[in-house]
Protein backbone atom coordinates (compact mmCIF):
# COMPACT_ATOMS: atom_id res chain seq x y z
CA UNK A 1 0.00 0.00 0.00
CA UNK A 2 1.27 3.50 -0.87
CA UNK A 3 1.15 5.88 1.95
CA UNK A 4 2.36 9.15 2.88
CA UNK A 5 2.69 11.48 5.56
CA UNK A 6 3.91 15.00 5.84
CA UNK A 7 5.02 17.32 8.66
CA UNK A 8 7.26 20.67 9.28
CA UNK A 9 8.40 22.50 12.12
CA UNK A 10 10.29 26.07 12.60
CA UNK A 11 12.42 25.90 16.56
CA UNK A 12 15.33 27.90 17.60
CA UNK A 13 17.94 25.27 16.27
CA UNK A 14 18.38 21.93 14.18
CA UNK A 15 17.60 19.69 17.45
CA UNK A 16 14.35 21.10 18.35
CA UNK A 17 13.24 21.23 14.61
CA UNK A 18 13.71 17.89 14.09
CA UNK A 19 12.32 16.41 17.34
CA UNK A 20 9.33 18.11 16.33
CA UNK A 21 9.39 16.75 13.11
CA UNK A 22 9.74 12.83 14.31
CA UNK A 23 7.21 13.87 17.44
CA UNK A 24 4.66 14.59 14.51
CA UNK A 25 5.40 11.84 12.16
CA UNK A 26 4.77 9.54 15.34
CA UNK A 27 4.47 5.70 14.52
CA UNK A 28 5.20 4.53 11.02
CA UNK A 29 4.16 1.63 9.21
CA UNK A 30 6.92 -1.02 9.29
CA UNK A 31 7.30 -0.61 5.14
CA UNK A 32 7.98 3.15 5.59
CA UNK A 33 10.86 3.32 3.97
CA UNK A 34 11.38 6.71 1.99
CA UNK A 35 12.15 9.93 3.44
CA UNK A 36 11.89 13.92 1.90
CA UNK A 37 13.93 16.37 3.87
CA UNK A 38 14.31 19.81 2.73
CA UNK A 39 15.81 22.56 5.51
CA UNK A 40 16.26 26.24 5.51
CA UNK A 41 20.36 27.37 4.49
CA UNK A 42 20.34 28.33 8.03
CA UNK A 43 20.20 24.45 9.23
CA UNK A 44 22.86 23.76 6.64
CA UNK A 45 25.86 23.07 8.85
CA UNK A 46 23.63 20.72 10.65
CA UNK A 47 22.56 18.72 7.99
CA UNK A 48 24.38 15.89 8.93
CA UNK A 49 22.75 15.61 12.12
CA UNK A 50 19.69 16.37 11.03
CA UNK A 51 19.89 13.37 8.86
CA UNK A 52 21.09 10.87 11.99
CA UNK A 53 18.57 12.01 13.90
CA UNK A 54 15.54 11.10 11.34
CA UNK A 55 17.31 7.27 10.35
CA UNK A 56 17.73 6.30 14.22
CA UNK A 57 14.28 7.69 15.24
CA UNK A 58 12.29 6.92 12.28
CA UNK A 59 14.36 3.47 11.14
CA UNK A 60 14.25 4.63 7.10
CA UNK A 61 17.60 4.67 5.05
CA UNK A 62 16.41 6.07 2.13
CA UNK A 63 15.81 9.46 2.11
CA UNK A 64 16.53 12.14 -0.47
CA UNK A 65 16.28 16.31 -0.10
CA UNK A 66 18.02 19.77 -0.38
CA UNK A 67 18.63 23.22 1.63
CA UNK A 68 16.79 25.83 0.29
CA UNK A 69 16.53 29.36 1.25
CA UNK A 70 13.06 29.00 1.85
CA UNK A 71 11.00 25.76 1.92
CA UNK A 72 6.79 25.02 2.17
CA UNK A 73 5.02 22.44 3.70
CA UNK A 74 1.20 22.23 3.59
CA UNK A 75 0.14 25.70 3.75
CA UNK A 76 2.94 26.76 5.05
CA UNK A 77 6.33 28.32 3.69
CA UNK A 78 9.59 29.48 5.90
CA UNK A 79 12.63 31.96 4.94
CA UNK A 80 15.51 33.41 7.14
CA UNK A 81 14.21 31.01 10.18
CA UNK A 82 15.99 27.55 11.07
CA UNK A 83 12.98 25.53 10.01
CA UNK A 84 12.43 21.82 7.99
CA UNK A 85 9.85 20.06 6.48
CA UNK A 86 9.57 15.87 6.07
CA UNK A 87 7.06 13.65 3.97
CA UNK A 88 7.83 10.00 4.97
CA UNK A 89 6.27 7.25 2.53
CA UNK A 90 6.50 3.53 1.93
CA UNK A 91 6.66 2.56 -1.80
CA UNK A 92 7.39 -0.36 -3.05
CA UNK A 93 11.44 -1.40 -2.01
CA UNK A 94 12.34 -2.28 -5.40
CA UNK A 95 10.67 0.06 -7.35
CA UNK A 96 12.81 3.18 -6.19
CA UNK A 97 16.76 4.26 -6.81
CA UNK A 98 18.79 6.62 -4.85
CA UNK A 99 21.83 7.54 -6.45
CA UNK A 100 24.48 9.92 -5.08
CA UNK A 101 25.83 12.87 -6.64
CA UNK A 102 27.31 12.68 -10.10
CA UNK A 103 29.44 15.12 -10.79
CA UNK A 104 30.88 14.68 -14.23
CA UNK A 105 28.59 12.72 -16.23
CA UNK A 106 26.12 10.36 -15.99
CA UNK A 107 29.00 7.11 -16.64
CA UNK A 108 29.45 7.52 -12.38
CA UNK A 109 26.43 5.83 -11.70
CA UNK A 110 27.69 2.46 -10.19
CA UNK A 111 26.98 -0.47 -11.72
CA UNK A 112 24.08 -1.36 -9.51
CA UNK A 113 22.33 1.36 -10.46
CA UNK A 114 22.78 1.21 -14.01
CA UNK A 115 21.56 -2.72 -13.50
CA UNK A 116 18.55 -1.03 -11.95
CA UNK A 117 17.85 1.41 -14.54
CA UNK A 118 18.28 -1.40 -17.27
CA UNK A 119 15.54 -3.93 -15.35
CA UNK A 120 12.83 -1.60 -14.54
CA UNK A 121 13.36 1.47 -17.14
CA UNK A 122 12.44 4.21 -15.01
CA UNK A 123 9.98 6.86 -16.05
CA UNK A 124 10.37 9.62 -13.12
CA UNK A 125 12.91 11.05 -10.96
CA UNK A 126 13.21 14.09 -8.56
CA UNK A 127 16.43 15.64 -8.65
CA UNK A 128 18.33 18.21 -6.97
CA UNK A 129 21.68 19.88 -8.52
CA UNK A 130 24.24 22.23 -7.28
CA UNK A 131 24.42 25.38 -8.59
CA UNK A 132 27.69 26.30 -8.47
CA UNK A 133 28.72 23.01 -10.88
CA UNK A 134 28.52 24.25 -14.45
CA UNK A 135 28.30 20.90 -15.71
CA UNK A 136 24.70 20.62 -13.75
CA UNK A 137 22.22 21.72 -16.60
CA UNK A 138 24.28 18.85 -19.01
CA UNK A 139 23.58 16.32 -16.09
CA UNK A 140 19.80 16.78 -16.06
CA UNK A 141 20.07 16.40 -19.85
CA UNK A 142 21.85 13.24 -19.79
CA UNK A 143 20.18 11.77 -16.93
CA UNK A 144 16.30 12.24 -18.36
CA UNK A 145 18.14 11.21 -22.08
CA UNK A 146 19.93 8.01 -20.44
CA UNK A 147 17.04 6.60 -18.56
CA UNK A 148 13.99 8.27 -20.51
CA UNK A 149 12.91 9.45 -17.10
CA UNK A 150 10.84 12.89 -16.82
CA UNK A 151 12.69 14.53 -14.03
CA UNK A 152 11.58 17.59 -11.54
CA UNK A 153 13.50 19.29 -8.85
CA UNK A 154 15.26 21.87 -8.23
CA UNK A 155 19.07 23.78 -7.86
CA UNK A 156 19.83 24.04 -4.01
CA UNK A 157 19.48 27.36 -2.85
CA UNK A 158 21.80 28.47 -0.17
CA UNK A 159 23.61 31.39 1.79
CA UNK A 160 25.51 28.73 3.06
CA UNK A 161 26.40 25.34 2.19
CA UNK A 162 24.72 24.29 -0.64
CA UNK A 163 24.38 20.46 0.47
CA UNK A 164 21.66 17.72 -0.84
CA UNK A 165 20.90 14.38 0.71
CA UNK A 166 20.64 11.30 -1.49
CA UNK A 167 21.22 8.23 1.08
CA UNK A 168 24.06 10.39 2.84
CA UNK A 169 24.98 14.25 2.64
CA UNK A 170 26.37 15.25 -0.76
CA UNK A 171 26.58 17.29 -3.48
CA UNK A 172 28.27 19.15 -6.04
CA UNK A 173 26.45 18.24 -8.74
CA UNK A 174 23.31 16.35 -9.16
CA UNK A 175 21.65 13.75 -6.82
CA UNK A 176 18.23 12.18 -6.36
CA UNK A 177 15.87 9.19 -6.56
CA UNK A 178 14.37 7.25 -9.80
CA UNK A 179 11.02 5.57 -9.07
CA UNK A 180 10.04 2.46 -11.54
CA UNK A 181 6.64 3.11 -13.77
CA UNK A 182 4.88 1.13 -11.37
CA UNK A 183 5.13 4.47 -9.02
CA UNK A 184 1.69 6.34 -10.48
CA UNK A 185 2.80 10.45 -10.52
CA UNK A 186 1.18 13.68 -12.30
CA UNK A 187 3.33 16.62 -13.47
CA UNK A 188 3.10 20.30 -14.32
CA UNK A 189 5.07 23.18 -14.38
CA UNK A 190 3.61 27.11 -13.93
CA UNK A 191 5.89 30.31 -15.33
CA UNK A 192 6.31 33.62 -13.00
CA UNK A 193 5.75 35.35 -16.29
CA UNK A 194 3.33 36.34 -19.23
CA UNK A 195 4.47 37.10 -22.78
CA UNK A 196 4.57 40.63 -23.74
CA UNK A 197 4.22 40.02 -27.33
CA UNK A 198 4.78 37.45 -29.76
CA UNK A 199 8.09 35.90 -30.69
CA UNK A 200 11.13 37.20 -33.31
CA UNK A 201 13.74 35.47 -35.18
CA UNK A 202 17.21 36.56 -34.14
CA UNK A 203 18.79 37.58 -37.06
CA UNK A 204 22.11 38.57 -35.95
CA UNK A 205 24.19 38.18 -32.18
CA UNK A 206 26.88 37.47 -30.92
CA UNK A 207 27.99 35.01 -28.03
CA UNK A 208 24.70 36.49 -25.54
CA UNK A 209 24.61 39.66 -27.25
CA UNK A 210 21.31 40.02 -29.73
CA UNK A 211 21.99 42.54 -32.42
CA UNK A 212 19.13 42.21 -35.17
CA UNK A 213 15.77 40.65 -34.51
CA UNK A 214 13.27 40.71 -37.55
CA UNK A 215 16.15 42.12 -39.41
CA UNK A 216 15.91 45.45 -37.18
CA UNK A 217 18.07 46.30 -34.45
CA UNK A 218 16.94 44.39 -31.44
CA UNK A 219 16.38 47.33 -29.31
CA UNK A 220 14.37 49.03 -31.42
CA UNK A 221 12.08 45.65 -31.40
CA UNK A 222 12.40 45.43 -27.63
CA UNK A 223 10.92 48.80 -26.95
CA UNK A 224 8.06 48.62 -29.73
CA UNK A 225 6.51 45.62 -27.56
CA UNK A 226 7.60 46.73 -24.38
CA UNK A 227 6.81 50.48 -24.83
CA UNK A 228 2.92 49.86 -23.38
CA UNK A 229 3.75 48.43 -20.52
CA UNK A 230 7.17 50.49 -19.35
CA UNK A 231 5.25 53.23 -19.68
CA UNK A 232 8.41 55.23 -20.95
CA UNK A 233 10.19 54.35 -17.66
CA UNK A 234 13.30 52.51 -19.08
CA UNK A 235 14.02 51.71 -15.33
CA UNK A 236 11.01 49.42 -15.25
CA UNK A 237 13.16 46.87 -17.14
CA UNK A 238 15.27 45.54 -13.94
CA UNK A 239 13.65 42.57 -12.68
CA UNK A 240 10.62 43.31 -14.34
CA UNK A 241 10.76 42.35 -17.96
CA UNK A 242 13.45 39.48 -19.20
CA UNK A 243 14.03 37.82 -22.32
CA UNK A 244 12.70 34.44 -23.34
CA UNK A 245 13.51 31.23 -25.90
CA UNK A 246 10.44 29.10 -26.75
CA UNK A 247 10.95 25.85 -26.23
CA UNK A 248 10.88 23.96 -29.78
CA UNK A 249 8.32 21.18 -30.51
CA UNK A 250 6.75 22.37 -26.82
CA UNK A 251 3.12 21.86 -26.98
CA UNK A 252 2.00 23.58 -24.04
CA UNK A 253 3.72 27.04 -25.37
CA UNK A 254 6.74 26.74 -22.44
CA UNK A 255 9.52 28.83 -22.73
CA UNK A 256 13.06 29.54 -20.59
CA UNK A 257 13.04 33.10 -18.89
CA UNK A 258 16.60 34.62 -19.16
CA UNK A 259 17.53 37.66 -17.45
CA UNK A 260 18.19 40.94 -19.58
CA UNK A 261 22.29 42.16 -18.51
CA UNK A 262 22.69 44.71 -20.56
CA UNK A 263 21.85 47.68 -22.55
CA UNK A 264 23.72 49.17 -25.48
CA UNK A 265 21.21 52.12 -26.65
CA UNK A 266 23.69 53.89 -29.18
CA UNK A 267 24.16 50.48 -31.27
CA UNK A 268 20.50 49.18 -30.43
CA UNK A 269 21.52 45.46 -28.72
CA UNK A 270 20.29 43.39 -26.00
CA UNK A 271 22.10 41.63 -23.78
CA UNK A 272 20.64 37.78 -21.94
CA UNK A 273 22.01 35.82 -19.46
CA UNK A 274 22.55 33.12 -21.91
CA UNK A 275 24.35 32.30 -24.93
CA UNK A 276 21.88 32.66 -28.44
CA UNK A 277 22.55 31.54 -32.21
CA UNK A 278 21.00 32.89 -34.80
CA UNK A 279 17.87 31.50 -36.06
CA UNK A 280 16.81 30.79 -33.01
CA UNK A 281 13.30 32.70 -31.39
CA UNK A 282 13.35 34.76 -28.96
CA UNK A 283 9.83 36.93 -26.88
CA UNK A 284 9.88 39.31 -24.22
CA UNK A 285 7.79 38.86 -20.73
CA UNK A 286 7.18 40.63 -18.02
CA UNK A 287 6.81 39.57 -14.37
CA UNK A 288 4.15 40.20 -11.97
CA UNK A 289 1.98 39.12 -9.03
CA UNK A 290 -1.10 38.66 -11.35
CA UNK A 291 0.52 36.81 -14.27
CA UNK A 292 1.95 34.53 -12.18
CA UNK A 293 -0.89 34.17 -9.73
CA UNK A 294 -3.29 33.33 -12.96
CA UNK A 295 -0.47 30.92 -14.31
CA UNK A 296 -0.49 28.42 -11.59
CA UNK A 297 -3.95 28.66 -11.06
CA UNK A 298 -4.08 27.68 -14.61
CA UNK A 299 -1.85 25.10 -14.27
CA UNK A 300 -3.37 23.40 -11.06
CA UNK A 301 -6.38 23.36 -12.91
CA UNK A 302 -5.25 21.45 -15.86
CA UNK A 303 -3.61 19.09 -13.31
CA UNK A 304 -6.61 18.25 -11.91
CA UNK A 305 -8.10 17.23 -14.30
CA UNK A 306 -5.96 15.26 -15.44
CA UNK A 307 -6.39 13.03 -12.40
CA UNK A 308 -8.85 10.75 -11.42
CA UNK A 309 -7.95 9.24 -7.99
CA UNK A 310 -6.81 11.23 -4.92
CA UNK A 311 -3.24 12.17 -4.54
CA UNK A 312 -1.34 10.53 -1.88
CA UNK A 313 1.52 12.84 -1.86
CA UNK A 314 3.35 15.69 -3.52
CA UNK A 315 6.34 17.53 -4.29
CA UNK A 316 6.97 21.29 -5.10
CA UNK A 317 10.03 23.17 -6.30
CA UNK A 318 9.68 26.92 -6.99
CA UNK A 319 12.16 29.82 -7.71
CA UNK A 320 13.26 31.88 -4.79
CA UNK A 321 12.28 34.56 -6.28
CA UNK A 322 8.43 33.52 -5.96
CA UNK A 323 6.93 32.68 -3.05
CA UNK A 324 6.77 36.16 -0.81
CA UNK A 325 9.38 38.07 -2.93
CA UNK A 326 6.83 37.70 -5.71
CA UNK A 327 3.54 37.07 -4.02
CA UNK A 328 4.10 39.28 -1.33
CA UNK A 329 2.37 37.76 1.61
CA UNK A 330 3.93 34.90 3.35
CA UNK A 331 2.27 30.96 2.41
CA UNK A 332 -0.01 32.47 -0.81
CA UNK A 333 1.36 30.40 -2.93
CA UNK A 334 0.97 27.47 -0.93
CA UNK A 335 -2.76 28.74 -0.15
CA UNK A 336 -3.51 28.36 -3.69
CA UNK A 337 -2.07 24.80 -4.37
CA UNK A 338 -4.12 23.93 -1.27
CA UNK A 339 -7.47 25.65 -2.74
CA UNK A 340 -7.43 24.44 -5.82
CA UNK A 341 -5.99 20.90 -5.49
CA UNK A 342 -7.49 20.38 -1.61
CA UNK A 343 -4.94 19.19 1.44
CA UNK A 344 -2.56 16.24 0.85
CA UNK A 345 0.72 15.77 2.40
CA UNK A 346 3.23 18.38 0.62
CA UNK A 347 6.55 19.55 1.08
CA UNK A 348 9.29 21.25 -0.95
CA UNK A 349 11.67 24.16 -1.77
CA UNK A 350 12.70 27.53 -3.17
CA UNK A 351 15.15 26.66 -5.61
CA UNK A 352 17.66 28.41 -7.26
CA UNK A 353 16.33 26.98 -10.79
CA UNK A 354 13.78 24.82 -11.36
CA UNK A 355 13.73 21.58 -13.44
CA UNK A 356 11.34 19.97 -15.34
CA UNK A 357 11.94 17.15 -17.88
CA UNK A 358 14.83 17.86 -18.84
CA UNK A 359 15.58 21.15 -18.70
CA UNK A 360 16.81 24.13 -16.26
CA UNK A 361 14.19 26.82 -15.89
CA UNK A 362 13.79 29.96 -13.95
CA UNK A 363 10.94 32.30 -12.39
CA UNK A 364 8.64 28.77 -12.16
CA UNK A 365 7.06 26.25 -10.27
CA UNK A 366 6.85 22.50 -10.56
CA UNK A 367 4.54 20.50 -8.59
CA UNK A 368 4.51 16.68 -9.05
CA UNK A 369 1.97 14.43 -7.40
CA UNK A 370 2.03 10.71 -6.35
CA UNK A 371 -1.11 8.88 -7.25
Amino acid sequence: MTWFKAVHAAADDWAHAVKACTDQIGNLPEDANLGFVYVTDILADDFSSILTYLRQKTHIQHWVGSVGMGICAGSNEYFDEPAMAVMVATLPEEKICVFPTISESVDQLSAGQKDWIGKETPHFGVVHGDPNNSETPSLIEGLAGTTSSFLVGGLTSSRAACYQVAGRITGGGLSGILFAPEVEVATGLTQGCAPIAGSHVISDCLDNVLIGLDGRRALDVFMEDAGEFLGGDMNRIAGNVHAAIPIEGSDTGDYLVRNLVGIDPARGWLAVADNINPGDRVMFVRRDPQSAEDDLIAMLEKIKRRISGPVKGGLYFSCIARGPNLFGALGREMELINRTMGTFPLVGFYAGGEISNSRLYAYTGVLALFL
